[in-house]
């Protein structure tokens, strides 16, 4: 076994040199601000790493199988190809389970088209109706009879009774959406909360659903909400080890959340740095190196960082302190023009081994201009790793003012592929955390 992996590591290091002289890899970047200066180690990741292998993963994940709701078999349809694309690629794989809590969805059936909701607990569930929907905007004024009728209220003010007396007054069911102005994003799907149980369906539906539907002018819709309850996410692991003897230099992991809010097929986020993850562990995986390679897809972020928080949880003292970094990815190719900036987002703002490899990628591959950090931001999967003491980040392409400024698309029916990918965006994120996952995973101790 171990002369299989000397061989290896040696074969590997031939196809360096190799991609080496490859003017292709020594070639300015695409996007890049300068030109290369390539380490050896660079190259078989640079040379290698393809988005539009990715993009055919994406695909699966963002329209195949759509939105990707945390415990519901629409996860579970991600995980299971998931776990097939990295057993496929010979690692070794684990799924972790973990509980999570109760989903309140609903669909919203116009003509050929059915959307994505989420579903208030305070009203009907398991339950379909069927009406044509009549425009109440924020509820100030209401007719004297709905009878039969879908109501729709929109940017209902705090304290307003509108959705209890569109229920009181025969609407055989409330759909509540919030439609926001530039330079505010546009808003997602939620469930709405209310101060007292109604009998009817009530729909939280986004931005995009409430400009459909107005658009639309007369029409009949049909809306079904359901409780999903006793439900069980997973987080997907995958590992290959060291392939040069000695002793143990800890590991190196790659990361990103694979599930999405209600609503949402979730291209951006995250499939994006879902399918950075697998291209990556495609790239990575016959490469010698000091470190083993971990590769971890969490389930459950959208709900609190619930599956990140669970893998750190379960991590005995000894398990933590062989991790050296943790690069985590969420949101690492969006298309939205003014997000130009690739943020280093550390917990603390501080520098620790994946913002400065990941710093010092983008200076060997001429991206220092597009890279800004490491600043203060919270919010993703590299949480609980900090408060580890575990060295970890967050890489995100978002607005040049702040890591605060995300894209309009953010969290909606929007974030698709055609809306809201940039292949090349994808591109460069592969080849900066390829490049410093890989040396940071070569290093010695």
């Amino acid at each position: 076994m171990r002369r299989r992996s000397l061989l290896t590591g040696a074969a590997a290091v031939a196809g360096a040199v190799a991609l080496g002289l490859n003017p292709v890899a020594r070639a300015q970047r695409p996007g890049a601000s300068d030109l290369p200066d390539l380490a050896l180690g660079d190259y078989p990741v640079v040379g290698r790493v393809r988005a539009r292998k990715a993009m055919e993963h994406l695909r699966v994940l963002s329209e195949r199988i759509g939105q990707r709701i945390g415990g519901t078999e629409s996860e579970h349809r991600a995980r299971d190809y998931l776990a097939s694309v990295l057993r496929d690629l010979r690692y070794q794989v684990t799924l972790q389970p973990f509980t999570v809590p109760d989903k309140y969805l609903s669909t919203l059936t116009v003509g050929p088209d059915t959307w994505n909701a989420g579903a208030s607990r305070f009203g009907a569930l398991g339950v379909t109706a069927t009406g044509p929907v009549v425009d109440l905007d924020t509820g100030a004024s209401l007719p004297a009879d709905l009878t039969g009728k879908v109501a729709l209220l929109v940017n209902v003010p705090s304290g307003s009774t509108a959705v209890l007396d569109a229920a009181r007054l025969g609407a055989v069911a409330v759909l509540v959406g919030r439609v926001s102005t530039p330079p505010a994003g546009k808003t997602g799907a939620f469930s709405p909360t209310l101060t007292a149980n109604v009998a009817v369906p009530v729909l939280g539906i986004a931005q995009v659903h409430v400009e459909r539907l107005r658009a639309a002018g007369p029409v009949t819709v049909t809306v079904s909400t359901t409780h999903l309850a006793g439900l069980t996410s997973y987080n997907v692991l995958a590992e290959r080890p060291a392939t040069f003897p000695g002793r143990d230099d800890g590991v190196v992991m790659v990361t990103a959340h694979y599930d999405s809010v209600p609503g949402s097929p979730g291209a951006n986020d995250d499939g994006s740095g879902t399918v950075l993850t697998l291209e990556l562990a495609r790239v990575l995986r016959h490469l010698p190196t000091h470190k083993a390679l971990r590769f971890a897809l969490w389930g459950s972020e959208e709900q609190g960082l619930l599956g990140s928080r669970h893998y750190v949880n379960q991590l005995t003292d000894a398990e933590a302190a062989r991790i050296a970094g943790v690069f985590q990815n969420d949101m690492v190719a969006t298309s939205h023009g003014p997000a130009t900036a690739y943020w280093l987002l550390s917990v603390d703002g501080g520098n620790n081994a994946t913002t400065a490899e990941v710093a010092a990628a983008a200076a060997r591959l001429g991206y220092g201009a597009q890279v800004h950090g490491p600043v203060p931001r919270g919010s993703s999967d590299h949480v609980p790793f900090h408060e580890r003491k575990i060295a970890a980040a967050n890489f995100s392409w978002r607005g040049e003012g702040g890591p605060h400024e995300l894209e309009p698309l953010y969290h909606t029916p929007e974030d698709t592929i055609a809306q809201n990918v940039s292949p090349d965006r994808l591109q460069i994120s592969l080849e900066l955390i390829g490049a410093a996952a890989y040396r940071l995973a070569r290093t010695r101790g």
